[in-house]
């Protein structure tokens, strides 16, 4: 499977952004889905993560009550919705489509190139 993220962009503290990460060679509802993100300077770091159907949600403590993520199937689409964003969720974002609903890397397999967000103070 193919994954394609966009919707980043920059943004004033306390704003949204909505980043939306396309598949494409296969159906979407074949994986899990995850976002993982890297700011500058530092490692990747996951953010969130989607069961096949949408049934079950993770997300780091770092990002709960703020980010949401979801799934389409129906148009091979998942979102990251992110409110209240802050300095430091500056990141280069990432989808990757795994096996296992997981905060680690190891069980996701493919992976989309990175869309930068940028959060101004």
């Amino acid at each position: 499977v193919q994954l394609q993220a966009s919707g980043g962009g920059l943004v004033q503290a306390g704003g949204s952004l909505r980043l939306s990460c396309a598949a494409s060679g296969r159906t979407l509802s074949s994986y899990v889905m995850g976002w993982f993100r890297q700011a500058p300077g530092k490692e990747r770091e996951f953010a969130a993560a989607i069961g096949r159907f949408g049934i079950t949600t993770i997300y780091a403590d770092s990002v709960k009550g703020r980010f949401t993520i979801s799934r389409d199937n129906a148009k091979n689409t998942v979102y990251l919705q992110m409110n209240s964003l802050k300095p430091e969720d500056t990141a280069d974002y990432y989808c990757a489509a795994g096996r296992l609903v997981a905060r680690t890397e190891r069980p996701y397999d493919f992976w989309g190139q990175g869309t930068q967000v940028t959060v101004s103070s």
